[in-house]
């Protein structure tokens, strides 16, 4: 994949062509995503310029406390975006590209959800110590010892894992997936929870032991991009070829959801929107969410569909309110 050029967000050099400034953070893995719709742009639009403009956010400069209460310190602005998408709103750049599953849900005034492209993999992935996979493990769950450490911050996997294991133990793992890789066999865990899609994006698909497609549900939008520009920036209709209509429908319906909730993206919420084909052509969007109780012990689920992304998204929040809901998040 080609790299945009990094600028400090002043734009291009004297005399070269306006370029359209894509804000990003800075992390390898937020690189690699911006390069990747740098090049969805070029390819839909070859006379298209594009620069980086990198942007550090809280998340990235704090790298010690716990996500879930950062969040909650800051009152629920989204960790990893308020920074980049202060970029866009200032003029430093014209598009942010966001890990969608980081993208608070609520409207931020001025900035639009302008593409979704297509998503890659949604699914949890259980990533084993480099040495234990040389020693023959199978790579599940079951190959964890009774009161292993697992590396992860996310209350959603912490409770979905101790419905099937309550003997294990949760450790905070910050850093870039690197830095976490590293912990990881150094022996500061037993395993590790990782996106999938993170480790495919990064050339790591080899560490993955396990797709944990029936032991979790994923993260709302976990796997897709989110990119954002100014409402009514020209670069709306730039964007229009990036946008993938069944990744679009799906992380509606699964936002709408958790909008609708009150929660934000560290809340103990899982979820899995796909696309049910019509006899008649067509298809509508469904949608499964699970609220858990940190300690796993309590599970709401839901499901709804329909032809409204939206609509099925807040029917499947109102569900698990009044099984009640509340009193988890």
């Amino acid at each position: 994949m080609s790299e945009a050029p990094v600028t400090d967000g002043d734009g291009p050099a004297a005399g070269n062509p306006p370029a359209l400034r894509i804000a990003t953070r800075d992390s390898p893995l937020a690189m690699w995503q911006a390069n990747h719709v740098a090049d969805l742009l070029r390819n839909a639009h070859p006379d298209l310029t594009v620069e980086l403009v990198e942007v550090k956010t809280t998340g990235d400069r704090n790298r010690v406390d716990p996500l879930p209460a950062m969040a909650e310190q800051s009152g629920g602005i989204g960790l990893f975006t308020k920074e980049v998408q202060r970029a866009v709103l200032d003029g430093r750049a014209d598009l942010a590209v966001h890990s969608l599953k980081d993208l608070p849900t609520g409207p931020v005034d001025g900035l639009t959800l302008a593409a979704v492209p297509e998503r890659a993999s949604r699914w949890d992935a259980l990533v084993l110590p480099a040495d234990a996979v040389s020693n023959g493990a199978t790579g599940s769950l079951d190959d964890l010892p009774s009161g292993a450490t697992v590396g992860t911050g996310s209350p959603r996997r912490r409770a979905q894992l101790l419905r099937l294991r309550p003997d294990l133990l949760f450790a905070e793992a910050r850093g870039n997936v690197g830095t976490r890789l590293e912990k990881l066999d150094a022996g500061e865990f037993h395993a590790l929870i990782l996106a999938e899609a993170g480790l495919d994006r990064l050339g790591l698909s080899s560490r993955i032991s396990k797709r944990l497609e029936s032991e979790t549900l994923p993260a709302v939008g976990q796997g897709a991009l989110g990119i954002e520009c100014r409402t009514g920036d020209p670069a709306v209709a730039l964007l229009a070829l990036l946008n993938h209509p069944v990744a679009r429908a799906e992380v509606d319906a699964e936002r709408a959801c958790l909008n609708r909730l009150g929660a934000g993206c560290h809340a103990p919420v899982g979820v899995r929107a796909r696309i049910v084909p019509l006899d008649g052509g067509g298809g509508e969007i469904s949608l499964t969410a699970a609220l858990l109780s940190l300690d796993g012990e309590t599970v709401l689920q839901a499901n709804a569909t329909g032809p409204d992304a939206h609509a099925v998204g807040v029917a499947v929040a109102e569900s698990l309110l009044e099984q009640g809901g509340a009193a988890l998040l």
